[in-house]
């Protein structure tokens, strides 16, 4: 019993791991993908059904101006942003303040792309006539610093049946835009985030692509969407994302719901606004917790600590709080390691010895098994006797690992997610904690260290099993090459630990 539950929490653990490292959830936090619901079960606050497009009669819209469309640069000391005056789009987007792996400015946007952001699209026949006008900008160029802080950039269009008017304002010390759009005698309209915006790695093995919130309930969908999609109710922020950068829209007043679809080979997300007069709050830029939480308006739940965010958010905020004091992020993965860790030392000294008692009992209990081999009800009572006699508990050595899993998981998606991680440097060859070892120095000696906790460790497994476990380091070694450095630390010093504690146990049981 204790040896199939030990093996069993470990496979467990591992599976949990690389599940969530190779296979990331799609789309959360319910099990199914949308291309799977047909037809999308509804709450009462929220509706999701399938849509078409729209069949109504083309309508004409004399009087667009035959100018060449001009692009307009707007430079803060965070981001260079250029827009066009044909549609009122963003054709680019670069930041400042993050590099890639060539050390030059992250860009979140390069091209337009199919689906330009924040350019409206009629949801009549002339759904592409917004994006051909050419619209009147109120400035050239806008160059904002410390002198300054704020500026506005509006575009406006107006003929004989309709106009259109799009204000932005910019913060030099901020990722935030306020966006405010007025339209008269026009047809509802989406507003779209656009094609990849806020989608800077497209390799990385978490969620990319679009995302919404409605009520606390968040949706995330991929390339494999198929069926035009869309929903009512409160929605929150509609967005699209990577691991660590996003691009956002959050209305001010509740839109009238939000489209998700799929544009050639990338997924769209968009409002639908048949108002009037519609404000909102983009955002591009990093996924900062606390910079995204400072808005008020629960665009921080974007950032994803998966399945234990209960137990993550405290691991992050104590990682954060040490590295006020430490300011190295490596060294703050090692203080916190030895943190957590603590709470449990009481917990698996008892399980540690628990083994050690089993280990002791084991030919007793071969003897058992071999003498009421063909009685496996008294097998199993005179087992339960030997247990008190010895006072062992069969499964004291697992209840440890199990009530750790969670931690585990978290403080994973901590380390895996957090964006302060990337460019960190630790020391060394450790140039970025959010990157792998580029010598893969620390896996190894990470599967070293698992090696020589195996030997130490106490065990009642048979030959056969104990040769499987020993597979466990060469697995884990493996899946930890191409883990971001600040993951595999955390896991090689909790091993250098777990050693140094079984280390005085063994020592105190001898």
């Amino acid at each position: 019993m204790e040896k199939r539950t030990l093996l069993a929490v470990i496979l467990s653990l591992f599976i949990l791991l690389g599940w969530s490292y190779f296979f990331p959830k799609k789309y959360a936090p319910q099990k199914t993908r949308p291309s799977e619901q047909a037809p999308l079960k509804t709450e009462p606050a929220v509706k999701t059904e399938t849509t078409q497009p729209s069949s109504q009669p083309s309508i004409e819209y004399p009087g667009t101006k035959e100018t060449l469309a001009n692009d307009i640069i707007v430079e803060t000391d965070l981001y260079k942003a250029v827009f066009s005056t044909e549609g009122a789009i963003i054709k680019s987007w670069e930041l400042k303040t993050y590099m890639d792996s060539h050390k030059m400015p992250v860009v979140l946007l390069n091209e337009p792309g199919s689906i330009p952001p924040l350019g409206i699209i009629f949801e009549d026949a002339n759904r592409t006539l917004p994006l051909k006008l050419i619209y009147e900008p109120n400035i050239k160029q806008l160059m904002l610093s410390k002198g300054n802080t704020q500026g506005e950039l509006i575009f406006t269009f107006s003929n004989n049946v309709m106009s259109v008017k799009k204000k932005f304002v910019f913060y030099n010390n901020d990722f935030k835009v306020d966006l405010s759009i007025e339209t008269v005698n026009t047809p509802s309209y989406i507003l779209p985030v656009g094609t990849d915006f806020g989608v800077f790695d497209k390799q990385q093995k978490e969620h990319k692509g679009p995302v919404l919130l409605i009520d606390s309930d968040r949706k995330e969908f991929d390339e494999k969407l198929k069926e035009k999609l869309n929903f009512t109710g409160n929605i929150l922020w509609i967005a699209q994302e990577d691991k660590y950068f996003t691009a956002a829209l959050v209305p001010l007043a509740q839109t009238e719901g939000a489209n998700v679809w799929k544009e050639g080979a990338s997924p769209e997300i968009a409002f639908k606004v048949t108002q009037p007069k519609q404000d909102f709050i983009f955002y591009a830029g990093p996924k900062e917790y606390d910079r995204l939480k400072n808005l008020n308006k629960g665009l921080e739940h974007i950032v994803d600590f998966g399945w234990f965010t209960v137990v993550a958010m405290p691991l992050f905020w104590v990682l954060k709080f040490f590295h006020k004091f430490l300011g190295n992020y490596g060294w703050t993965i090692i203080l916190l390691t030895i943190v957590v860790r603590i709470p449990f030392i009481p917990i698996l000294n008892k399980s540690q010895q628990s083994m050690k008692k089993m280990q002791k009992i084991q030919p007793m209990m071969a003897e058992i098994k071999e003498k009421y081999s063909k009685d496996p009800q008294k097998m199993q009572k005179e087992m339960m006797a030997l247990y008190k006699k010895h006072k062992v508990n069969p499964v004291g050595g697992c209840l440890p690992m199990l009530l750790q899993i969670p931690v585990f998981i978290a403080l994973y998606n901590v380390l895996n997610k957090a964006i302060e991680l990337r460019g960190a440097p630790f020391a060394f060859w450790i140039t970025d904690l959010a990157a792998k070892d580029p010598y893969y120095i620390l896996p190894i000696t990470m599967g070293v260290t698992m090696v020589i906790q195996q030997k130490m460790t106490p065990s009642t497994m048979d030959p056969a099993q104990a040769k499987i476990m020993m597979f466990m380091p060469i697995i884990f070694t493996f899946m930890f090459l191409t883990f971001p450095s600040g993951l595999v630390l955390y896991w090689l010093v909790n091993n250098i630990l777990g050693i140094t504690q079984q280390y005085f146990v063994n020592k105190k049981a001898a």
